[in-house]
């Protein structure tokens, strides 16, 4: 009986311990993965020879004419920020919203702004939750930022009036953040949507991470990092897809992901374009790594997105 007792103590002991072990592990990634950094992390070694366009960027963004915009959201504790780029003769009849990626803040978009200020738009470069000069402890990846995401877009309209045309844009977790806004009522003032490398869902990008990048199983971690998820921020990682926010779009959007996309796969972007019934376009770039569509070939990526909103931005 005494054999019995140690036997079932030992294997309870085994199992408790294997919990922690794994509560440990799961609260370490979500830390790891969801916590604000208030800096932005090097980039990665693939788009380290384009540093010296990226500051010229960078050096255009400090000098230029711009706005710092702040509210402070319903469900917040602090001010969300963004800048805002007046068109160069100030044409109120057009203007892009930029999204931003992971740990990346509104000035890492630089080169998209110029880009679309050179086109003449009005120019919005929001800091998300937990990056940049926004407030917030943990990063929502896009699904909370979306909420932010519609009071810039009517600071926007009270800024430049009724008639101005908005599209929207962004890359890495910014094309996921303009993917996921497209599934919510938006403003008739919105006509387009372009999302450059986003992913077709969090629970996708985790898992493929998880598997990938890390060398850990899909279970028990993900479901654990959900539930601490659903506890901080409020939403479970389930809550947080693109794909579904796509089934529900009606704006023409325009997909762009790179071929050789080893953070954000490529076969996400094929999953977001087959999401939408809405008028759609996809572009696979190849030889280009996660963001690096833009960086090949600024003036074809120029070139496309323009070719794009001649036919649907009106």
């Amino acid at each position: 009986m005494a054999k019995k007792h140690n036997f079932l103590l030992s294997g309870l002991l085994t199992v408790s311990g294997a919990a922690a072990t794994s509560f440990i592990v799961s609260e370490h990634f979500f830390k790891l993965a969801f916590k604000r950094v208030n800096y932005v992390p090097e980039t990665s070694e693939d788009k380290k020879k384009y540093a010296k366009q990226y500051y010229e960027y960078v050096d255009w963004f400090h000098q230029v004419e711009k706005e710092r915009w702040t509210f402070t959201p319903d469900d917040g504790d602090g001010e969300m920020s963004a800048y805002f780029i007046p068109a160069a003769d100030f044409n109120k009849d057009k203007a892009v919203v930029i999204a931003h990626g992971y740990k990346g803040n509104g000035e890492t978009m630089s080169s998209y702004a110029k880009m679309y200020h050179d086109m003449g738009y009005n120019v919005l470069l929001p800091d998300d939750r937990a990056h940049g000069l926004s407030a917030g402890r943990y990063i929502s990846f896009g699904w909370l930022d979306r909420l932010d995401y519609q009071k810039w877009l009517e600071r926007m309209i009270v800024r430049l009036g009724e008639q101005v045309k908005i599209l929207l844009f962004g890359v890495s977790m910014g094309g996921a953040t303009v993917e996921m806004l497209s599934g919510d009522e938006l403003p008739p003032q919105v006509k387009c949507i372009i999302a450059d490398c986003g992913y077709s869902s969090i629970k996708g990008e985790m898992t493929y991470l998880l598997k990938n990048q890390y060398h850990l199983p899909e279970y028990p971690i993900y479901p654990l990092v959900s539930t601490i998820s659903r506890y901080r921020l409020g939403f479970y990682l389930g809550d947080v897809s693109s794909v579904e926010q796509l089934a529900k779009n009606k704006l023409p959007i325009f997909i762009i992901h790179g071929a050789n996309d080893k953070f954000v796969p490529s076969y996400m972007a094929i999953e977001n374009y087959r999401a939408t019934n809405a008028p759609k376009k996809i572009w696979i770039v190849d030889n280009a790594s996660h963001a690096e569509s833009f960086w090949i070939d600024p003036a074809n990526y120029q070139k496309r997105i323009s070719k794009f909103l001649d036919k649907y931005f009106h």
